[in-house]
């Protein structure tokens, strides 16, 4: 559970940032022949490109389908009754950490970041391994990290969307609709229209400024701090908004729409609280997050939250105009895009805080793509060349690195003992694999599912030259995709030898190919 992971993982950092030593959770394995993963080969005619990036992409494919693919004991995973054997196998978090690793943030991002895509049954099996059968029906796993829980509503929605599976959206949709009935009982604030809860990815203290954060509490887990339940977070609210717009998608696709109308009411009802609670209309960005509670109730922090940003692109929270303002505006480090910018007073260059100014791949790489969905490649190509260097320089996918450096670096944050414990950055991280791969996949190729439809919108850098991804698996198909030119704006476009826009139907059959030329 999430909950666990907020306590035991946070024992483990410590102990082994004493020690030097990682763990090797029991039972993991490479998949089984015929699981249902397919490997996609990207290829850049410019071979010093594809040195750079199409080995990392090479590698990132190999990551995700080999060790951190690992055997699903039903006694653990299968709480939902849900999972398919075979292929018996799940997605676990990654390297370092304890077993079993049922976390449901984990397996929601990794899932929507490519594994629904490259293995649909395995995908399908890592969402429904955070899922538990409630006295009234399917419900994500309840735990006391309940802002995890709101991104398995999007990942499932696009799970449906990569493979058309119907039996899997009447149940996905039944588990999500139950989920954020939840949620919005417990954690909605009607005096200011938004959801309460720590930021997406910052469950440790270190991610948030004092207050919360209180020198008295001998504790790096957020909730341990007085106030923090009641924190309004961009990205948390930016994931709600896009939970009530995938569950209004849901109701239509399943023929409900008196329930589509009522999910999107509420979603514009949200975006408007956001924008007026959170845009800064004098920095042209959205701040981090409102106190609820406490000496600054009703307050904004005006910290950059690097999630918060590119979730609000991406959801399409942010519309044009202030997604440009943003790409126009965000601070970068040296390597990359950090949680939370600047540091806390607590915490500086020697010692970045762990959730702070640190550069996490899975934040960085959201970024990247909402860069690449506003059609701006200059930003997009540094988000992508940035990750490849940390991961060829590491010589793998970890956790977190420095972001001054470019080292890898666990951050510091406070503890039992009392003062700022010195974590460890934990290997084989899969959701930074898979960080890199939505990079590819869904910016640089712009593959955009929808209930009838792939297409593409792609952002090529032009600095990069022709590239392909041939082996692409979707539904009954498999793709071979070509782009040629440079930008974000479709030129010209052929599949199978036809001009037409860049686009396949859901329903189709048999290998395609698909060359699509860009301009700026």
């Amino acid at each position: 559970m999430a909950a666990e992971r907020g306590i035991s993982r946070r024992a483990l950092l410590i102990a082994l940032a004493i020690a030097g030593a990682t763990a090797v959770p029991a039972g993991a394995q490479g998949p089984a022949p015929g699981n249902g993963y397919t490997m996609p080969t990207l290829t850049f005619d410019d071979q010093t490109v594809q040195r750079r990036l199409g080995t990392v992409h090479a590698s990132a494919l190999r990551s995700v389908s080999g060790a951190n693919t690992i055997g699903a004991d039903r006694a653990v995973y299968d709480r939902s009754g849900l999972l398919s054997y075979p292929p018996g196998t799940v997605v676990r978090a990654g390297g370092g950490y304890p077993a079993p690793q049922r976390w449901t943030r984990d397996a929601a991002v990794n899932a929507w970041s490519g594994v629904s895509l490259l293995a649909p049954d395995v995908g399908r099996n890592t969402l429904w391994s955070v899922v538990d059968r409630a006295r009234d029906g399917l419900v994500v796993q309840q735990d006391n990290q309940w802002w995890d829980q709101i991104v398995w509503v999007l990942a499932a929605h696009h799970h449906y969307l990569v493979t058309g599976d119907r039996d899997f959206l009447a149940r996905a949709y039944d588990t999500s609709a139950r989920t954020l009935a939840a949620r919005r009982a417990e954690h909605f604030d009607p005096s200011f229209g938004l959801f309460a809860g720590p930021g997406f990815m910052n469950d440790g203290i270190s991610g948030y400024p004092s207050p919360p954060a209180s020198k008295s509490v001998h504790s790096s887990f957020v909730l341990d701090h007085p106030h923090a339940a009641k924190l309004m977070c961009l990205s948390t609210n930016c994931l709600y908004y896009g939970a009530h717009q995938a569950l209004a998608a849901m109701s239509e696709a399943l023929g409900h729409p008196v329930q589509a109308a009522s999910f999107r009411s509420d979603a514009e009802h949200l975006r408007t609280a956001i924008d007026q609670h959170l845009w800064r209309a004098d920095a042209g960005t959205y701040g981090y997050l409102v106190h609820g509670e406490g000496p600054l109730a009703g307050r904004l922090d005006t910290s950059q939250e690097g999630a918060g940003l590119a979730l609000a692109i991406l959801l399409g929270v942010a519309d044009s105009r202030r997604a440009g303002q943003i790409l126009d505006s965000t601070h970068w480090q040296p390597y990359g895009i950090v949680n939370v910018w600047p540091h806390f007073p607590r915490f500086d260059d020697r010692h970045p805080g762990r959730h702070n100014v640190m550069v996490w791949p899975m934040v960085h790489g959201l970024y990247g793509q909402a860069a690449a969905d506003a059609g701006r490649s200059e930003p997009f190509a540094l988000a992508v060349d940035t990750l490849a260097d940390l991961v060829t320089a590491s010589g793998g996918f970890y956790e977190l690195y420095d972001s001054v450096t470019g080292k890898v670096d666990g951050g510091w944050q406070g503890g039992a003992s009392g003062h700022a414990d010195h974590f460890v950055s934990q290997p084989d991280q899969t959701w930074s694999a898979t960080a890199y791969l939505r990079l590819i996949h869904e910016g640089l190729f712009g593959l955009t599912f929808t209930d009838d439809s792939l297409r593409l919108a792609p952002c090529l850098p032009s600095a990069w030259g022709p590239v392909s991804l041939r082996g692409l698996r979707y539904r009954g198909m498999t793709l071979d995709v070509r782009l040629s030119g440079g930008g974000g704006r479709v030129e010209s476009c052929t599949v199978d030898g036809l001009a037409g826009d860049p686009v396949v139907a859901a329903d189709g059959q048999g290998h395609h190919t698909i060359e699509v030329a860009l301009k700026s």
